[in-house]
């Protein structure tokens, strides 16, 4: 395998990877269109607030499971292409932000899907770690303190290309490519959260930790 075709290969199996909609299996299998319930998001967050913990749980693991892997099978295909190492880590984001799209834009459903948090988290444990621990940092924080899902998800996004940005100042060495994906995620986070951020300017977004019911 040639390494362009790796390449391509490592894109097509990230988008094939990502579009898996797993929170709308898991409603299937309950007997309900996730779609129609709570925020009618096929995400984690939708799934535990409609299925519950036992199976939301699940489906957040494995939106991240989704995102991972693909950089699994690039770092290997690109690899054993005799690419250089730059070469192999602008596969594995490449991939990785095919899994993200795949995610919010899958066939499977009318290129319909979730928001990409969880799916972007997988991701980032196979290229960024401090990107990782930015965006969850973030989430926490935001989340504990004003009790929005939303929020926190929003922040998280900001924490992202942030810790990556932080790193790199550390470390003297800025890697464009890496924090280009931060970038993108987190305006791609905003544009797919906007409903979300009209409601929380309205003051009509809900809140979480509550029995209170969330907007469709």
């Amino acid at each position: 395998m040639t390494t362009s075709t790796a390449i391509f290969a490592s894109i097509a199996c990230g988008y094939l990877s990502g579009s898996v909609p797993f929170g709308y299996l898991a409603g299937k299998l309950k007997g309900i269109d996730i779609r129609q319930h709570g925020s009618g998001n096929i995400g984690a967050t939708n799934a535990i607030r409609v299925l519950g913990k036992g199976i939301g749980i699940p489906v957040f693991l494995l939106d991240m499971f989704k995102g991972w892997l693909p950089l699994w099978l690039a770092a290997g295909w690109i690899a054993h292409s005799g690419a250089e190492i730059e070469i192999v880590s602008l596969g594995k984001v490449l991939a990785g932000f095919a899994a993200v799209i795949g995610h919010m834009f899958t066939f499977w459903l009318g290129f319909k899907g979730g928001k990409g948090i969880a799916t972007t988290g997988g991701v980032l444990l196979g290229i960024s770690l401090a990107g990782m621990i930015g965006g969850w940092i973030g989430f926490l924080t935001f989340l504990f303190a004003f009790r929005y899902v939303s929020l926190g998800s929003l922040a998280a996004a900001v924490g992202v290309p942030t810790a990556m940005a932080i790193q790199m100042w550390c470390e003297g060495r800025w890697d464009y490519v890496l924090l280009g994906f931060g970038i993108t995620v987190m305006v791609l986070a905003f544009v797919r959260h906007r409903t979300n951020i009209q409601r929380l300017l309205a003051g009509t977004e809900s809140k979480a930790f509550t029995k209170k019911k969330p907007q469709s």
